[in-house]
């Protein structure tokens, strides 16, 4: 008898190790699938709304500044929104976090390694500034272990009121060679060259926010399952898979801007997308349900959050643009982050 029960125990092992790895394997896939859909879901969305604001007559300026700003954020907005209506507030949360500091350390760090990144002087006198003060406000916020949604409330009034501000001021200030510029970065991401197609550029809007529904889904699907199967908590998959993976467009745009020479659009695209993530993204997770704050988020990641959003002023003040040593600096940073976040007890 026990013979057999140790036979019959070995087996079960046996087919366990196989069952875990399978899992795991599906867990991974969901969130490689799904961030996919998210990509394509955002560029779906981006384009036919970029098509819309052309019909609506609005100038490329003022399309560049909204639509095309908020176009990089929106697979975190759908990631923290679905996981918000899933009741996945860790994740909800984190993504914004590590979408933060990710850009900030990572995606600013790499770019200005490639090529030094020039500072436009709005960067500095309103863009950044604003960011560092919706930071402080976040984590005071945060220390109260809640975002409700009057917080919420606050939030999308700042960004909205912000906006309006923005562009009210790019419409006095934008030079010939500025408007150029958007004009040509406008056109590319318009549907039909000739002219957009109202049924085409609905079309690419349901279609793109399908694609999001979908990417969403699988990706806090996946993402549950890998923090189950592999020991970390949900928001350590948020602030560095979750929040590495949405962050990718923001990736792509920052990359392709810096080769293209264009680095005062690089620095601007991230510290506009974090303002969005902060503003928007959790304004509108808030107001879909109050959004819990675990401790170790709000004590120690929302920290380091504020943290390198103050280390990025230095940066930009010193020679007016982040260079390769600056560059070098802040990807250490995210790497000693990184360090310090998986040794944490979760």
């Amino acid at each position: 008898m026990a013979s057999e029960a140790a036979a019959l125990s070995g087996m079960q092992s046996t087919y366990l190790i196989p069952l875990k790895t399978m899992t795991a394997f599906i867990a991974i896939l969901l969130v490689v699938l799904g961030l996919a859909l998210l990509y394509l879901g955002g560029e779906a969305l981006l384009r036919g709304a970029v098509g819309l604001a052309i019909l609506l007559h609005m100038t490329p300026a003022i399309i560049g500044l909204t639509v095309v700003a908020a176009g990089t954020s929106i697979p975190e907005l759908a990631v923290s929104s679905f996981a918000a209506f899933q009741g996945e507030n860790e994740i909800a949360v984190a993504n914004v976090v590590g979408s933060n500091i990710f850009n900030i350390c990572a995606i600013i760090g790499m770019c200005a390694l490639v090529r030094s990144l020039d500072i436009g002087g709005n960067t500095i006198r309103l863009e950044y500034p604003v960011l560092l003060l919706v930071t402080l406000l976040c984590v005071a916020m945060a220390q109260h272990e809640q975002i409700n949604r009057l917080d919420g409330i606050l939030f999308l009034a700042i960004y909205v009121g912000f906006m309006v501000y923005s562009v009210h001021l790019v419409r006095a200030q934008v030079t010939a060679q500025e408007e150029t510029e958007l004009e040509t970065e406008v056109t590319e991401l318009v549907p039909d060259k000739t002219r957009p197609k109202w049924w085409l550029c609905l079309l690419l809007v349901a279609g793109g926010i399908l694609l999001l529904t979908g990417g969403a889904h699988l990706t806090v699907t996946g993402a549950v399952q890998l923090a189950e199967m592999i020991g970390w908590s949900e928001r350590v998959i948020g602030l560095t898979i979750v929040s590495a993976g949405t962050g990718l467009p923001e990736v792509a745009a920052s990359f392709v801007s810096t080769i293209r020479g264009r680095t005062d659009i690089a620095l601007g695209n991230v510290i506009g997308s974090n303002l969005f993530n902060i503003l928007a993204i959790l304004g509108v997770a808030s107001l879909i349900t109050p959004l819990s704050v675990q401790a170790d988020l709000a004590f120690y990641d929302c920290w380091w959050m504020l943290g390198v959003t103050l280390l990025l002023f230095p940066l930009l003040v010193t020679r007016l643009r982040v260079g390769r040593i600056e560059g070098a600096i802040l990807v250490a940073v995210y790497a000693v982050y990184l360090g310090l976040l998986l040794q944490r007890p979760s």
